[in-house]
């Protein structure tokens, strides 16, 4: 990789199938525009089917001809979440890339999925665990698919509590969504390592960011908030800090090469290769040494299986 790229030059993606969770904003809608141009067919997963179908729109107006499906996921719900992969399963197109992207970010106060775990743990990582485990038969149908999850800097000083996953004896937002990205990092590991034991085909790597400007700074602070100004007015100030921050076309471009280089690695993170990992362009991104900790990962590996109900195919040593 060179030391400083500007951009990911993605293959021909013809004939490929991608899902990518929040796709009608952010770092989800750009790598959407950058998978169709490339002429992958894309499945955006959403939330909010209007604001999908807007961001379909935009796409198309972007990229003519792109192919592009709109599906309802609401990561919060293992219900909605187990839909998407039932849905998925009887058109029964394998599916070759899976971007787990959305998220939420620093509710002020405790809230809860409608499973009842806490709001950025059960979005950010046990929805996307579940989705995964869901979609897991059409990864491998593909042969060499590969699921990207998009992490944050912030997994690098979260800490995974097991005697309080949900933040019931404490809640502190950044302290928790930290952790909750250092979850999804750890998934994204764990995945590549049991992938590669078992053969199932599937390359898993994580993506983060670095400062990237979006609405997940603010939509997440001013939850429950009767006016967003305070959030708005710091939030400002913070992107006008002309080094500190870029914008979506750059910041997807860590994931975006996890997600189609062929020279991405898995079980690898990629990040901005600016200082500190904040910008400009990608590059192979430090692994936190908490993620590093096989034992805690296959912990929380069946942690996750228990509280989501999902289970994954014991992993065995492919045979030789």
């Amino acid at each position: 990789m060179a030391r400083t790229p500007t951009d990911v030059a993605v293959p021909d993606l013809t004939g490929r199938l991608a899902v990518v969770t929040g796709a009608n904003s952010g770092i989800g809608f750009g790598l959407t525009g950058r998978l169709a141009r490339a002429g992958a067919e894309v499945i955006l997963a959403v939330r909010n089917r209007e604001k999908g179908a807007q961001a379909v729109e935009r796409v198309t107006a972007e990229v003519p001809g792109a192919r592009l499906g709109l599906r309802d996921l609401d990561l919060s719900s293992l219900d909605s979440v187990a839909a998407l992969g039932e849905t998925l399963t009887a058109e029964g197109r394998p599916i070759d890339i899976l971007v787990n992207n959305a998220g939420i970010m620093t509710p002020p106060r405790r809230e809860e999925t409608r499973d009842g775990f806490e709001l950025q743990f059960g979005t950010n990582h046990l929805g996307h665990f579940a989705l995964t485990a869901h979609l897991l038969p059409l990864l491998r149908a593909a042969g060499t698919a590969r699921v990207v999850a998009v992490s944050s800097l912030a997994g690098s000083w979260g800490r995974l509590d097991f005697d309080d996953l949900q933040s019931e004896k404490s809640y502190r937002p950044f302290r928790v969504y930290g952790a909750s990205k250092l979850a999804t990092l750890m998934f994204a590991l764990e995945l590549d390592r049991r992938s590669r034991k078992a053969g199932w085909g599937i390359l898993g790597a994580a993506a983060h960011p670095g400062a990237t400007v979006t609405n997940l700074q603010i939509t997440g602070p001013q939850m429950g908030r009767r006016s967003p100004g305070p959030v708005m007015a710091v939030t400002r100030a913070f992107y006008r800090v002309p080094w500190l921050w870029q914008q979506i076309p750059t910041g997807i471009l860590p994931a975006l090469y996890a997600a189609t280089s062929p020279a991405a690695e898995g079980g690898a993170y990629y990040g901005p290769a600016g200082f500190a990992e904040l910008t400009r362009g990608f590059a192979t991104a430090r692994i936190p040494r908490r993620a590093l900790d096989e034992a805690a990962a296959a912990r929380l590996w069946a942690v996750s299986e228990r509280l989501t109900g999902v289970a994954y195919p014991e992993v065995r040593q492919a045979s030789a």
